[in-house]
């Protein structure tokens, strides 16, 4: 089914323009004109260019630290609600503050709720995002979610590697979930690697469960911050017999020492999509692009049509 053009517009935060301009040339449409404004102090403003009134928006924009990118997607928000948008659709690659979706020790925050009710009083009718850190977090929200997955670009790519002995491994068991469904995809053996932290980002001791001598290992993980965790697995994986390690995540936050440990690590190459922009440079960083797969997910959106039936597992 095509789409009335003049029925809805796109529109990208400044950290998300490079993905945004990608997704409004896949749906053959412009990108919609917004102004963005900064004060001496730090303050900031955005004010839609052109009319919105009774159009669908989809405002583009991953939320990944400094808070300044959730703060511009709110004021994105709460301005197409008062210019009389139609409908307000926040498209979030990378939801940040994922990972605290829970009370895992007294008195501390639940982030992601917290940022999900920011978005919902701020006037979102829906929210399209990729590889939330927490499934459940979906729930959170009171409005429909549709939740894609980067292994639509992640795994065509590996099954084009054509590795002849491939082992998909997961760096820890809570991501088992994921790595089994890419190791059920790519038809090959799944390994667990069991690790306990002595902090955040600090890993204290990790094993391996399962046998990589002689076999070419795909790390799976949804994000790599201080690639801590994924290093030390390709680096133990090797020394343990391994032919080659890869890894593969959908979430390039790559913060801290990330780039250089990567570099330096038994690691042939890790590869993300391009939810988030990745500036250091790093020669066994390769990115995919998932501009084509929000696109789609936008066409379906304003067409009604079912979003799961382009999921490949």
């Amino acid at each position: 089914m095509t789409i009335d053009k003049d029925s809805f517009m796109v529109f990208s935060g400044t950290a998300t323009r490079y993905l945004a301009e990608k997704i409004c040339q896949s749906l053959d449409c412009p990108l919609g004109q917004l102004q963005y404004t900064k004060f001496s102090d730090g303050e900031f403003a955005v004010s839609f260019e052109e009319s919105i009134r009774g159009r669908d928006l989809f405002l583009v924009q991953s939320t990944f630290p400094n808070s300044d990118n959730l703060m511009e997607l709110l004021l994105m928000i709460d301005a197409a609600k008062r210019a009389s948008a139609r409908t307000i659709n926040a498209v979030i690659p990378y939801f940040g503050w994922a990972r605290q979706d829970r009370k895992d020790k007294p008195r501390v925050s639940i982030g992601a709720k917290l940022v999900a009710d920011l978005l919902s009083v701020a006037g979102i009718d829906r929210l399209i995002t990729m590889d939330l850190h927490a499934d459940q977090i979906q729930g959170f929200f009171d409005v429909p979610v549709d939740h894609l997955y980067g292994s639509g670009v992640l795994l065509p790519y590996l099954a084009s590697l054509n590795l002849p002995d491939l082992v998909i491994a997961s760096p820890d068991v809570g991501g088992a979930k994921r790595a089994k469904s890419f190791a059920k995809y790519l038809d090959c053996p799944l390994v667990l690697c069991n690790k306990t932290r002595a902090r955040a980002n600090v890993i204290a001791e990790m094993q391996i469960i399962g046998d990589v001598k002689g076999k070419d290992v795909v790390i799976v993980d949804d994000m790599v911050d201080t690639a801590g965790t994924i290093t030390k697995a390709a680096d133990i994986m090797k020394a343990a017999g391994a032919k080659s390690v890869r890894a593969v995540a959908s979430h390039c936050v790559m913060s801290g020492p990330a780039s250089e440990r990567v570099q330096e690590s038994a690691l042939e190459e890790i590869v993300f999509t391009d939810s988030i922009p990745y500036a250091n440079r790093c020669a066994k960083v390769k990115q995919l692009s998932v501009a084509d797969m929000f696109a789609e997910t936008i066409r379906r959106c304003l067409c009604n049509e079912s979003i799961s039936s382009q999921y490949l597992m």
